[in-house]
């Protein structure tokens, strides 16, 4: 994009003052400045004039469709053998979430570039090549590995796994994308300015990894290697299992468009997304979302009715996923503290809230779906995120549980 198309594009949707400073920038900050106008997504805006609208839940219900880890017990020879079939043909890959900082940890690095060694490097992205080794070795094929970044950490996550020679993992399997951003605006709609010469901007949150891996290209790149579904998994659990045999064959087996690894709550009040019906199709709803009633209510057999959390690893059918592309993702609109440059030029980090960033979410994509399977796992051997430094869902706890699973650290 030129200058001339930018500063017509901008006047027309009343956003000039992204260009105030441009004559001052150098010829490589103007052409950066340049691409993330000519990136914007201007409809955006337009969800912060009602933000109610986009945030509503319909009737909430338990779910039906769901295996307990009995239930995979029992089946788990023949759905192992269905999946493992399916990811011998290369019709299973594996895409991880990795566009987090460690920031929580402490580290000014990408988050799984955190060391949880103790008498070794053990980092949280070799955990978690780990995992994906023992499918691989496991079925004797390599899956297809795609890792979102983000702007702020792509350069440093590539260059890590060159230097740690992809921690045993085939290159050839493996590829880096960038996530998509969104731009920050003032309560009054104007888009800030972080710098001179930069638009302020956030990732798209979580459910904008499938348009952003449809915009690299590499959507099309596995369609064309025979990838038929593809298996979503966040950064901060070390302990979680991906490309599963048995969590694919459990899908392919019920003829689910999508399916959810779950844990039982531990206790009514346990604060997780719990996997449900919203208006009789599959949703996730979050704690606060629910009323104490439905957080203590029973089914027939004693059990929690809406008992199922989910740890964010999803297998979706990428056709369905393409189906749902021209329905576009409700946009959640999110009060923030924003850094900006103000009309002097000088950086302001304000104190309270001063503007909105733009989020889609996984789980409604989840709701998008005809059906979900919730397929639950045993929390002490699939679930042991890393949000904290310490305390609750920290490093700590996580060293814990791998440990209880037989990981030298």
């Amino acid at each position: 994009m030129n200058y001339e198309k930018a500063k017509e594009l901008l006047e027309k949707n009343g956003q000039s003052q992204l260009l105030k400073y441009y004559d001052e920038l150098e010829q490589k900050q103007k052409e950066a400045l340049l691409k993330q106008i000519g990136e914007i997504d201007f409809q955006l805006i337009d969800y912060m004039k009602d933000t109610e609208t986009h945030m509503g839940k319909g009737i909430i219900t338990p779910l039906d469709d769901a295996v307990s880890v009995d239930d995979i017990e029992k089946n788990k020879t023949k759905y192992t053998a269905i999946g493992t079939e399916a990811i011998r043909q290369g019709k299973v890959a594996a895409l991880l979430l990795a566009g987090g900082m460690g920031t929580r940890l402490g580290s000014d690095k990408p988050k799984g570039m955190y060391n949880i060694g103790e008498t070794k490097d053990v980092f949280i992205f070799e955990m978690l090549v780990r995992n994906l080794m023992d499918v691989v070795n496991q079925t004797g094929a390599w899956i297809p590995l795609y890792i979102m970044t983000s702007e702020r950490n792509h350069a440093d996550t590539v260059n890590f796994f060159q230097e740690k020679n992809y921690f045993g993992y085939d290159p050839d399997y493996v590829d880096f994308f960038v996530q998509e951003m969104a731009p920050a605006v003032s309560f009054d709609g104007k888009i800030y300015l972080e710098d001179k010469g930069r638009i302020a901007t956030s990732p798209n949150g979580n459910g904008g990894w499938f348009i952003s891996f449809v915009n690299s290209g590499l959507c099309k790149k596995a369609k064309e290697k025979g990838v038929e579904y593809i298996n979503i998994f966040a950064v901060d659990n070390v302990c979680q299992r991906m490309a599963d045999p048995c969590f694919v064959g459990a899908m392919l087996d019920g003829g689910y468009c999508c399916a959810s690894k779950v844990v039982a709550k531990a206790n009514p009040e346990e604060k997780v997304g719990v996997l449900c019906l919203e208006d009789g199709k599959p949703s996730i709803v979050e704690y606060y979302e629910l009323t104490e009633e439905m957080r203590y209510e029973t089914r027939d057999d004693g059990e929690l009715a809406y008992k199922y959390g989910v740890i964010l690893n999803y297998l979706f059918k990428i056709e369905d996923l393409e189906k749902n592309l021209e329905n576009h993702l409700s946009v959640h609109v999110v009060k923030k503290k924003i850094e900006y440059l103000d009309d002097d030029g000088n950086i302001v980090k304000p104190e309270t809230e001063n503007g909105y960033k733009f989020e889609t979410l996984v789980l409604d994509m989840i709701h998008m779906m005809d059906n979900c399977l919730a397929y639950e796992v045993v929390r002490e051997r699939e679930f042991a995120p890393i949000k904290n430094k310490e305390g609750v869902d920290s490093v700590d706890t996580a060293k814990e549980l791998l440990k209880k699973n037989g990981v030298q650290l």
